[in-house]
């Protein structure tokens, strides 16, 4: 860990506390909404205000952020922003307040970064060391991912072409698995990556779909625009502080130190950074809708962005002032494309739906592939009983009063059963196999 590392996201945490602090920028999308009932509206209290965030975004911070953080040894920035957003609510809204939430934000950033390689250092120190099986817990995810074009055809256009798009995709995984390596002129060799073309082929299927559901000429975005006009140029007054936290984003994800989602963090973690850019800007395209929308009814906007700043931080891997300066262009380019966007989206309404479905997709492949993953690992843990494990916690967690969320479940499951296995191994009642 060098120093530009924690400069970088101190600095990242340092600016999203501040920005949540001043009412500029929430990560947490069901926050967003909130915000302005305070700082514009004033219907609801600074105490109101610091509870409903910790309410919505704590849990996913402990029980998905770090989890999936620790099995990955790569931040998932879940557990960066979301605590930023409570740390931000819950500091005074006054210059000292202000001050307070930069140095809360950048202490939790060094922090977490930090306090995860020491983690990690602990596994090792563990008499069963079961940080290497943590790391199956990924391992669906790679290929999984690739079927959610067609999971999000499914739902947007109906079982049929969502099984059309399913089909091809696997014909092509199948055909580049087994013929998509060439020989270069001078004996090089070239490997096509067969995730990433049954990907981008799924892809261009949901997007073709989309485009062909046609709307009227006056649209719902465009009402938006006209009556939320003053909220819109509310977060164009804060374009440069926006701009520059998101360029932040950038230069952590080229540092390899955070991923936007589960996803890619897995195939950064791979070495697979072409994949994950690819992943990264599907999530960015789902990201679309949502945040412009609800960033022109609110005035409020993400730290991230529609997120495509962590495709830019991916393609830019080792090169953080680059990724910085290019970050920080895309988040000014969205801000300014903010009005053309909300209305431009209004004349292909399919592709404006078609953000709600990529994120349903996402959020169900997802939720499979890290019960899968949990499950893996946790037989790999302790064979014979990491199934029964898994699948045990994730049916008892749905009738707990305050159940996890469904993708952090394998993870939490997998790490307990870690713990569980090492005392049971210091008192004697356990002996790892082999």
């Amino acid at each position: 860990m060098d120093i530009v590392q924690l400069i970088v996201i101190g600095a990242l945490g340092a600016m999203a506390a501040m920005l949540t602090n001043k009412g500029i920028a929430v990560f947490n999308d069901g926050l967003r909404p909130i915000m302005p009932e305070y700082h514009h509206d004033g219907t609801i209290s600074k105490q109101e205000l610091a509870a409903t965030s910790f309410a919505i975004s704590f849990g996913l911070v402990v029980g998905f952020g770090i989890p999936i953080s620790i099995g990955a040894s790569i931040l998932l920035i879940h557990s960066v922003l979301l605590m930023t957003d409570i740390i931000g609510t819950w500091t005074p809204s006054t210059r000292i307040g202000l001050i307070i939430a930069g140095v809360l934000g950048a202490l939790w950033g060094v922090g977490l970064t930090l306090g995860l390689q020491f983690i990690v250092d602990i596994f090792e120190l563990l008499p069963v060391n079961f940080l290497d099986d943590l790391g199956m817990i990924g391992n669906p995810i790679v290929v999984a991912f690739s079927v959610f074009p067609a999971v999000a055809v499914a739902y947007q256009h109906g079982f049929k072409r969502g099984a059309i798009t399913g089909g091809l995709s696997v014909l092509v995984l199948f055909l580049v698995r087994e013929f998509g390596t060439f020989t270069l002129p001078g004996g090089a060799s070239l490997t096509l990556s067969a995730e990433g073309m049954t990907l981008l082929v799924g892809m261009a299927f949901m997007v073709f779909f989309a485009i062909k559901v046609k709307g009227d000429e006056t649209t719902d975005n465009q009402d938006l625009v006209s009556i939320f006009s003053e909220r819109v140029k509310m977060i164009k007054k804060n374009t440069i502080l926006l701009s520059l936290t998101g360029g932040l984003v950038a230069a952590a994800t080229s540092l390899t130190l955070i991923a936007g989602d589960p996803i890619s963090l897995s195939l950064m973690e791979g070495g697979q950074f072409g994949e994950a850019a690819l992943a990264a800007f599907a999530r960015g395209i789902g990201f679309i809708p949502l945040v412009f929308s609800t960033a022109i009814v609110t005035g409020v906007y993400s730290p991230a962005g529609a997120t495509f700043v962590f495709t830019v931080g991916i393609l830019l891997q080792g090169n953080p002032i680059v990724a910085f300066l290019l970050g920080a262009l895309v988040m000014f380019l969205e801000i300014t494309l903010l009005r053309g966007a909300a209305t431009g989206l209004d004349k292909f309404p399919g592709v404006r739906e078609m953000g709600d479905h990529i994120r349903t997709a996402m959020s169900r492949v997802l939720e499979v592939a890290l019960l899968v993953g949990g499950a893996l690992a946790s037989e790999q843990i302790a064979p014979g009983i990491g199934f029964f494990w898994v699948i045990g916690v994730y049916l008892l967690n749905k009738t707990a009063k305050k159940p996890l969320v469904d993708m952090a479940v394998g993870p939490v499951a997998a790490i307990a059963l870690g713990i569980i296995v090492n005392i049971l191994y210091v008192l004697s009642l356990w002996t790892p196999a082999g």
